[in-house]
């Protein structure tokens, strides 16, 4: 199945730190755009970060900015989310997906039926 697979997910203590990865070995990454997503129990899915195909334009949800950084290395096409200062709140399932174009224009509104999503890594946030 085409499909990217994330991977680094684990309990982390508040204000400690994470590094998400996207293995996204069976695509030609440099031309897509991915986005980073989280869904927490009993909530709506939601974008977290993006990259463009390029690594020109990154994008972050209010909740995360300055906190995560998104990154990419196309030659070994995977993607990553280092996630500091964690806080309960970021306690989720995160996904990557493959966005079909290269830039990160409307990734928030991105559903299941659209680009090529991975399984999901769980992170929790908790002392």
């Amino acid at each position: 199945q085409l499909q990217p697979v994330e991977s680094g997910g684990g309990l982390a203590q508040p204000g400690g730190s994470l590094r998400l990865s996207c293995a996204a070995s069976r695509f030609t990454l440099e031309n897509y755009g991915v986005g980073w997503y989280r869904q927490a129990p009993g909530k709506e899915r939601e974008g977290v970060a993006c990259i463009s195909a390029s690594a020109s334009t990154t994008v972050y949800a209010d909740s995360v900015k300055g906190r995560f950084t998104v990154s990419r290395d196309n030659a070994e096409r995977m993607v990553y989310l280092q996630m500091n200062n964690l806080k309960p709140e970021d306690t989720a399932v995160y996904y990557c997906a493959i966005l079909g174009h290269t830039g990160c224009g409307n990734y928030v509104d991105y559903t299941s039926d659209r680009g090529y999503w991975g399984p999901g890594t769980q992170v929790t946030v908790s002392s």
